[in-house]
């Protein structure tokens, strides 16, 4: 037998060993980072242009223990979304929106939804939020009191008291759903007590009102900065299947945003970040050295102001 023959036929038998399977030096199959998956819609409902037809809320199913509500801009231009957590011992709703609502009605009727598909009676829920500005803790009062509700406070120490977290705002707290936990990191800057909520299950980071499409108000610059870096530095070996705020001011325009006030936006920019853009905002943050400016980018704009 001709050796030369004998030898191309080995390392062709070889090749095949190790493409089907045969060997065990075989690279694991790729996972997707074992992140459970969802949807988001490719246009969210804004406010009008018929505000007759509006409904007052939008809720999408992003999976089965995820939903995202989005108030409607006839009953406040802010037009806020909320996020709905279920984990098998409570679930977990991110604020309560914006002006006069219906908030705990929706929320509720959300819940049973998800209660009668899983034959419960009912789930314990806790209030959370991403921050204390007005137009996120509008709905409070509408739970407050409540059976089988907790309210998570609206300071400092209520807010790391409830997720334990150690120092403020340096260490990293959680929150455990059942099956289901949420890290929860404290980012001020916007305001004293904005936490981030990352979720183990989708990937997703929850960033409020500290980076969404929009204007990205800063009330105080060092705490800002700081909170972006540790951001930055928490995802570092996460995977982030998506960043989600809490508005949508900017359109689809890069470096165009909507005016204050406007209530329908036909031509919005998606809700949806990626992790590329919270690095992006904290190179820029670090290259003005403590002395941030308006500076526009093509999907937010950084917009220091005076704390209200």
């Amino acid at each position: 037998m001709n050796s030369n023959w004998l030898k191309a036929t080995c390392k062709f038998v070889a090749a095949v060993a190790l493409c089907t399977g045969f060997v065990q030096a075989q690279a694991p199959e790729p996972d997707g980072a074992g992140l459970e998956r969802g949807v988001l819609p490719s246009q969210w409902d804004t406010g009008g242009p018929d505000c007759s037809a509006m409904p007052k809320w939008q809720v999408h199913a992003y999976n089965p223990d995820l939903y995202i509500l989005r108030e409607s801009g006839c009953t406040n231009y802010e037009k806020p979304f909320l996020y709905l957590f279920f984990g098998k011992d409570r679930a977990l709703l991110q604020d309560t929106g914006a002006g006069e609502t219906d908030v705990a009605e929706i929320v509720n009727q959300t819940i049973a939804e998800w209660c009668r598909r899983h034959g419960r009676q009912s789930i314990p829920l806790v209030v959370a939020h991403s921050h204390g500005h007005g137009d996120h803790i509008s709905g409070d009062a509408q739970f407050t009191g409540k059976p089988n509700v907790t309210m998570i406070p609206l300071s400092v120490e209520g807010t790391q008291k409830a997720y334990g977290i150690r120092q403020w705002p340096t260490d990293p707290g959680s929150i455990d759903l059942g099956g289901r936990v949420l890290d929860v990191i404290a980012i001020p800057g916007h305001q004293p007590f904005s936490v981030a909520f990352y979720d183990h299950r989708t990937g997703i980071l929850l960033t409020g009102d500290t980076l969404y499409p929009g204007r990205l108000y800063v009330t105080d610059v060092p705490a800002f900065t700081a909170s972006i870096q540790r951001l930055v530095d928490f995802t570092g070996h996460k995977p982030v299947a998506h960043i989600l705020g809490c508005h949508v001011e900017e359109s689809r325009t890069p470096f165009l945003d909507y005016p204050v006030g406007t209530k329908y936006q036909p031509e919005e920019h998606a809700l949806e970040l990626s992790h590329a853009h919270l690095v992006e905002l904290n190179e820029v943050l670090k290259s003005m050295h403590g002395h941030p400016v308006r500076y526009a980018l093509r999907d937010f704009t950084i917009w220091p102001r005076e704390p209200k």
